[in-house]
């Protein structure tokens, strides 16, 4: 008896009581079976208009996941009451430990989702016996619960990039308040339609409180938020710029040397291989690195040419004035243009109309490191879950990853 007063005292089952309890073992699994009964003269609220002292209309006998004991596993058989409100009519009574048509308990289902904070669905499930499809739900409705829908008041500045969802080139976009490091809203693609959803949420009177937004040079995005967000600053940050650097400048002169070098295989191979010394930050070089990038300089003018404007082109980030930086700006394209390289002469001239976004850099000292950041642990939540078939869930993982600072 006493044990039994125990067993109830620790469940917490408010409104019922532990009549009868046994062990048993299925599938070589040890299982505690605990038979609930309503307790006489419980208050019962109906749970559609929360009245209470309604007259039971009828029963059905549940079996109900609980929290583990130990090594056993629980299951709860208890009967489910339906009551008679005169509001309502025949209603399921609300119990706070078990909502509506739940097979498991509350406190397993927040237990499960607090372990899919760091392990997959599928070694969830396994670790508490249940479906992997029961597991996906419990989480999925946490998370809902936890969350609510995106919350964009009073955002001003917003930063956005895409990341890969899927192989095939299928993409999502992720935007950010970067100062607050809180992932906002997710929407899959990556086209001016795709974005669209995102400033409907913020209405018009957010989109007119938008001041700058920080992106990559993609086109959509740019015409998108021109039109949605007339009066904001658009701001190009240092790592896509660079990036496209590396992709169409260096890379491009580098298989153009590699090319004249047929004769010379030393050369030639020493060039060819040389495509990540050429690319990585000079600070994240080691000792042997640095010195295989000095020789392989000294020995390629076009190179070095590239791999010196590359460098000079980062410091224009570093201005916090305006007309200083169009100077140095003005100064860097006249030397582009007159390098007689063609793949620096022609990236120069892609970047001339994107000016304004790269000097708004001044004004707003944005990037999209932080969403860079972002995107690893997107990578990260993916491998975990082994790919994600349900956008709404996966959405709600990233967003569950970046709750933001207060």
């Amino acid at each position: 008896m006493a044990a039994t007063q125990c067993i109830e005292r620790l469940g917490g089952w408010e409104g019922y009581e532990l009549q009868d309890q046994q062990v048993e073992t299925r599938g070589g699994v040890r299982w505690c079976v605990l038979k609930l009964s309503p307790k006489t003269g419980a208050l019962r609220r109906c749970s559609g208009c929360g009245r209470i002292g309604a007259a039971v209309h009828d029963q059905e006998e549940r079996r109900v996941r609980d929290l583990p004991i130990f090594d056993a596993r629980v299951e709860l058989v208890l009967p489910r009451l339906r009551l008679a409100c005169p509001q309502c009519g025949p209603k399921l009574e609300e119990l706070a430990w078990l909502d509506p048509y739940a097979r498991v308990t509350t406190r397993l289902a927040a237990s499960v989702s607090r372990l899919c904070q760091v392990m997959s669905l599928r070694h969830v499930a396994a670790f508490y016996g249940l479906a992997w499809s029961t597991v996906k739900l419990i989480d999925h409705r946490f998370l809902e619960r936890q969350l609510g829908p995106p919350c964009v008041q009073g955002v001003e500045v917003i930063a956005m990039d895409e990341f890969a969802i899927q192989k095939g080139h299928r993409y999502a976009t992720v935007i950010v308040e970067p100062y607050r490091k809180r992932v906002l809203w997710v929407g899959r693609g990556r086209g001016r339609l795709d974005v669209r959803p995102f400033f409907e949420l913020l209405g018009a009177e957010g989109r007119q409180r938008i001041r700058a937004v920080c992106m990559d040079m993609s086109g959509a995005f740019t015409e998108e938020v021109r039109f949605q967000c007339p009066d904001a600053e658009i701001v190009y940050d240092l790592f896509h710029v660079l990036a496209k650097y590396g992709r169409e400048v260096i890379d491009r002169v580098r298989v153009d040397e590699a090319n004249r070098l047929r004769k010379d295989r030393p050369a030639r191979k020493l060039v060819k291989g040389s495509r990540w010394l050429l690319l990585r930050n000079r600070d994240h070089l080691g000792d042997g690195e640095r010195i295989r990038l000095k020789e392989l300089l000294d020995a390629n003018r076009a190179l070095m040419t590239v791999h010196l404007m590359r460098e000079e082109l980062k410091a224009l980030w570093a201005y916090r004035h305006v007309g200083y930086a169009r100077r140095f700006w003005e100064h860097w394209h006249h030397r582009a243009m007159y390098s007689r390289i063609p793949a620096l002469k022609k990236f120069a001239r892609l970047l001339k109309p994107l000016v304004p976004g790269i000097l708004a850099h001044c004004l707003w000292p944005l990037g999209t490191n932080l969403i860079e950041g972002i995107n690893n642990r997107i990578k990260v939540i993916k491998r975990m879950a082994y790919g994600f078939r349900d956008d709404a869930y996966f959405f709600l993982k990233i967003r569950a990853a970046f709750p933001g600072i207060r």
